[in-house]
């Protein structure tokens, strides 16, 4: 265990805590279209190790939850795993200065033509934490509202033939535990969602 941290907060509550190791060597081995695969030479105290891992800027999503409590999710093909997964509207960050709940009211806009009037930060998370330094923050949008006309995103690609649908929260949670839906996005957003509902804290802000 030398030279583990183990993380707590105040409380004695646990907590995943930052503890970057020192880097020996650093290489870009590949540069893609959206991220890249990065090699670092790590020195963990007791020894040395080679980690290669996808360098990804981030991203965010939203749950998009109307009055009737239902949430919109978005069809879209992922070809790596050859599916077409259902998703809350995502996207990177790779707007330079745009903040994490610009980013998210920029998705929703593009992906689902809707507008928020409150919104409030439901869950963080790494997608890949052993592989990707991908971090996703996940927001609730309330008030929804349809953008106007002359606003909207014409969508390309994966994205141009995407199905939108409105889905009660708890067959969304069905969903999700009984895997039918599978995106990590839809997991831990939608499972954040209904704790949030549950304690009454789903209002936005």
């Amino acid at each position: 265990m030398t030279g583990l941290v183990a993380g707590r907060d105040e409380h004695g509550r646990l907590r995943d805590e930052p503890a970057a190791r020192t880097v020996l060597a650093h290489r870009r081995v590949f540069e893609g279209l959206v991220w890249d695969l990065d090699e670092d030479t790590v020195d963990l105290g007791h020894a040395q190790v080679v980690r290669q891992y996808v360098a990804h800027p981030g991203a965010v999503a939203v749950i998009a939850m109307d009055d009737d409590g239902r949430v919109l999710l978005l069809s879209q093909y992922r070809h790596p795993v050859r599916h077409v997964l259902w998703e809350p509207p995502a996207g990177l960050l790779d707007v330079e200065g745009e903040d994490e709940q610009s980013a998210a009211a920029r998705e929703l806009a593009e992906e689902a033509d809707l507008v928020a009037g409150s919104w409030s930060r439901l869950v963080e998370f790494y997608s890949s934490a052993g592989g990707s330094s991908e971090h996703i923050t996940v927001f609730l949008a309330r008030d929804l509202a349809p953008v106007d006309e002359v606003d909207r995103f014409e969508r390309r690609d994966e994205e141009a033939d995407m199905e939108v649908v409105w889905v009660p929260l708890a067959e969304a949670v069905d969903g999700v535990l009984t895997g039918r839906l599978q995106c990590p996005t839809t997991v831990v957003g939608v499972l954040a969602a209904a704790a949030a509902r549950a304690a009454g804290t789903d209002a936005g802000a």
